[in-house]
């Protein structure tokens, strides 16, 4: 029989207990959802939590991480308060308070911030880093994150300028055969990069960092013969290279550089099957320092419940068919 245990937590009195439970109590019901072993029982400023000793020690440190948010001058929503109680959960960091309070750039006063351990450690991996790998599925924020901190290095004046790059597969990277003009012809494969930027920075001022060439988007393809010096760099999509296009791409790098590569092994696009240059880089570049590989799974999803249910089901499927025996 479980043993059944009570403890008592008191929120400092400069926190107004709707910041902390939500309007309706719409927050604590998240937390009563996440832990329904246990009983929580609020009287004014005193959070009282009775159960298993193992939840309820779990239920008092998710209240101690949102009172250090709040402190931090953050609000709580829904989100924050998932995205904690999974890391309280998980026991993957010692503070989700300092995961979620990290910040990668703030734009009209909206902060990009890590919502998981996984982002948090790739974020600190490109600060820490020349060159740093994101892997992972989509919706686990491996090139937003990194155009934000490109954008903030710009910013801060440690780099003159960001190049955007990723491989236009779906045309063979042969641009010259497509019809317009070279910006029709590689809107179509580099506009998810272009709407990521558009979150970051006014338009305005896209456009003439662009006509300064501060910023460049432009294909793969383009960086061959170049050296790139002073830049902050992200290749994107990258599962779609091949070796020779990878090596090609990281020889590239200058003086005062920084490379972040982004792309999803298991979403490779390659024509006739060909061997992908971010497959295989990771045998290559073992042991280098100022390299790093930073592996993003499905629990590092933040876009709609049902996207991170997705890719955690083909990933089982994966591994069970790569698990199964031919007969």
């Amino acid at each position: 029989m479980t043993s059944t245990t009570q403890v008592k937590t008191s929120i400092p009195g400069h926190h107004a207990m709707v910041s902390l439970l939500g309007s309706g109590d719409g927050l604590l019901r998240l937390v009563e959802g996440a832990f329904d072993r246990v009983d929580i029982l609020v009287r004014g400023n005193e959070i009282t939590v009775t159960g298993p000793a193992d939840d309820t020690e779990q239920v008092v440190r998710v209240f101690t991480e949102f009172v250090k948010l709040l402190d931090g001058g953050q609000s709580l929503d829904e989100a924050k308060v998932k995205a904690t109680i999974d890391i309280v959960r998980d026991q993957e960091h010692p503070s989700p308070a300092e995961v979620l309070s990290d910040s990668a750039l703030t734009h009209r006063g909206r902060a990009i911030r890590p919502k998981t351990v996984g982002q948090k450690r790739y974020l600190d991996a490109i600060r820490a880093n020349t060159v740093t790998f994101g892997i992972g599925p989509a919706g686990t924020g491996k090139t937003y994150l990194a155009m934000a901190m490109a954008v903030l290095a710009l910013r801060r004046k440690e780099v003159t300028r960001i190049i955007l790059t990723r491989p236009a597969v779906e045309a063979g990277e042969r641009l010259g055969f497509l019809p317009g003009t070279l910006f029709e012809k590689i809107d179509p494969y580099l506009r998810p990069l272009f709407d990521a930027l558009h979150d970051m920075m006014d338009a305005e001022q896209i456009s003439l960092l662009m006509e300064r060439g501060t910023i460049e988007v432009a294909p793969l393809a383009f960086m061959r013969g170049r050296t790139l010096n002073d830049a902050f760099v992200v290749l994107d999509e990258a599962q779609n290279t091949t070796p020779e296009q990878m090596k090609m791409f990281l020889t590239r790098l200058g003086f005062g550089s920084k490379a972040v590569i982004t792309g999803d092994v298991t979403q490779v696009d390659l024509p006739n099957k060909g061997q992908s240059g971010l497959r295989v880089v990771r045998d290559i570049l073992t042991d280098i320092d100022g390299v790093e590989f930073c592996a993003l799974g499905g629990r590092d999803v933040v876009r709609h419940r049902i996207v991170q249910q997705i890719v955690e089901a083909y990933a089982a499927y994966d591994e069970e068919r790569e698990g199964a025996t031919p007969s």
